[in-house]
């Protein structure tokens, strides 16, 4: 017996999914339920092949409620760019979640990972960011640096963003972008401290290991959410963030131990209670209230999960039902 699967391209894929309330909500669904202890999601398989100059990551989470369960397989070859290639690229595998087949092949080059990774720092914001933001942050002025602000204008819109980036030229740039797509002044500014010190929400999307966040620029009120320490040799935010933040949260503790920021305040001993630290999923599941007042400065971990990957390629097909895009095979 033959079954039907649809392989997919990239620029098919952006066609059908795009950042939007819809896709942060289904975002938010996966981490919901990662809160119930019922989701089954093994450790990252992380491979750092030096030689190459590149790393590779696979991820995967089967999600009780959800039809299907995706495996995702992330690439990142840095020395591509100087033989004309890009330096990600990827694909998505959606099984059923009834019968294991395979029902869709994503060619997607990253992109559904670029569009989960906005959306879980959007969830970051709504349910920790202060409920008015004047203005928001981005360190960065990569792909992240533009969806992070996107994702967070969703569902916690500001009247003014900030771009901060190690190229002043590349930071003008992304300002530029910004402006158009979220239709507010945005600026480009050379200090990083008076970025912080402007700023309600700030996203950090570099991929430093050093970092570009001093404790010393923190005040009441702030909310930030790194994104950008997915391996062990990252580190963006100074470890005494971590220690004077009012709350501390973590995409998945287990894995923010071992590649994110947390990994870095262990080590430095700046984290000595890990009783205090929480899950993104007990905020957005309603065990833990997150921000309990407007003045408390709160930091929010993304490593990166593979419950969002699994939420965004069955978000994906469902999408795709009632269209004829994609290329459909009997195996």
């Amino acid at each position: 017996m033959t079954h039907d699967m649809k392989i997919l391209t990239e620029t098919e894929l952006r066609r059908v999914v795009h950042l939007d309330p819809a896709a942060v909500d289904c975002v938010e669904k996966a981490f919901g339920l990662l809160a119930t202890g019922k989701v089954v999601m093994p450790p990252v398989l992380s491979m750092a092949l030096k030689d190459a100059n590149a790393e590779v990551d696979v991820k995967t989470a089967y999600v009780p409620g959800f039809d299907g369960f995706a495996i995702k397989v992330s690439p990142g070859f840095f020395n591509n760019p100087s033989i004309g290639l890009p330096s990600l690229n990827g694909l998505m595998i959606l099984f059923s979640a009834k019968t294991g087949l395979v029902e869709a092949v994503f060619l997607d080059n990253g992109y559904l990972t670029d569009v989960r990774t906005a959306a879980a720092g959007a969830v970051a914001a709504r349910h920790l960011a202060p409920k008015t933001i004047r203005t928001a942050g981005v360190m960065g002025t990569g792909v992240q640096a533009r969806l992070q602000l996107q994702a967070a204008h969703l569902v916690r819109p500001f009247e003014r963003a900030l771009v901060w980036g190690r190229n002043m030229e590349k930071a003008k740039v992304t300002a530029t972008d910004l402006a158009k797509s979220l239709g507010i002044p945005v600026e480009a500014v050379e200090d990083p401290s008076r970025l912080v010190a402007q700023s309600q929400l700030v996203v950090t999307t570099t991929p430093a290991k050093e970092p570009v966040l001093s404790a010393d620029w923190l005040h009441p009120g702030l909310h930030i959410t790194a994104m950008g320490s997915d391996q062990d040799d990252k580190n963006e935010i100074d470890p005494d963030v971590l220690k004077q933040a009012d709350l501390v949260v973590c995409d998945r503790i287990s894995q923010c131990e071992l590649l994110g920021e947390l990994r870095s305040a262990l080590a430095a001993g700046a984290i000595q209670d890990r009783n205090s630290i929480i899950e993104l999923g007990d905020v957005v599941s309603r065990s833990h209230d997150g921000r309990q007042k407007d003045d408390d400065i709160t930091f929010c971990d993304l490593t990166g999960t593979g419950v969002q990957d699994t939420a965004i390629a069955t978000f994906a097909r469902h999408r795709l039902e009632k269209t004829d895009i994609g290329t459909t095979i009997s195996v």
